[in-house]
């Protein structure tokens, strides 16, 4: 069985974030990338990322406790797995990061399934600086996605 996948990438530069933004919001039409047009699924996943990694600087348990499966699993830098319930438990605790930036995030979509793969540069609360890469997987019922895993890698500190 031949299964059809859409692929978005956003680089989110200041201007390009900006021209994103004032398209979702204003419901205008975004560009095609490669042979096809970002659809409202696209849209609303990059929105969901963003809203994502929001929650997490602002230690927002409600947004998770809404939009996380209730099965979510979570598999952390340092190999530890956490339920929604840990991950809610250490979401209340607050970021360990001062700063947080998206620097890149590539969305798939495969029918009610999705992968959210994405590149962020953070600052400590010490001041250095450190790159994650993470996938999000989402699950769409009806016209709602939940968040089902989500495996985090830190690398190294990492000059800006």
């Amino acid at each position: 069985m031949h299964r059809q996948t859409q692929v978005i990438c956003v680089i989110t530069s200041v201007p390009l974030s900006l021209a994103l933004i004032l398209l979702v919001v204003l419901g205008g039409t975004m560009p095609a990338i490669g042979a096809r047009t970002i659809t409202s699924n696209d849209r609303k996943l990059w929105q969901l990322n963003r809203q994502y990694i929001d929650a997490y600087m602002k230690s927002d348990v409600g947004w998770y406790r809404e939009h996380l499966a209730d099965d979510f699993v979570c598999i952390e830098s340092d190999g530890s797995i956490l339920g929604k319930t840990e991950f809610l438990e250490q979401t209340a605790k607050g970021p360990d990061v001062a700063a947080y930036k998206l620097d890149e995030v590539h969305v798939r979509t495969y029918g009610v399934a999705a992968l959210v793969q994405a590149t962020g540069l953070f600052t400590r609360k010490d001041g250095s600086h450190g790159k994650s890469r993470y996938i999000d997987v989402y699950v769409r019922t009806g016209d709602v996605w939940k968040v089902v895993s989500a495996q985090i890698t830190r690398t190294a500190n990492t000059e800006r």
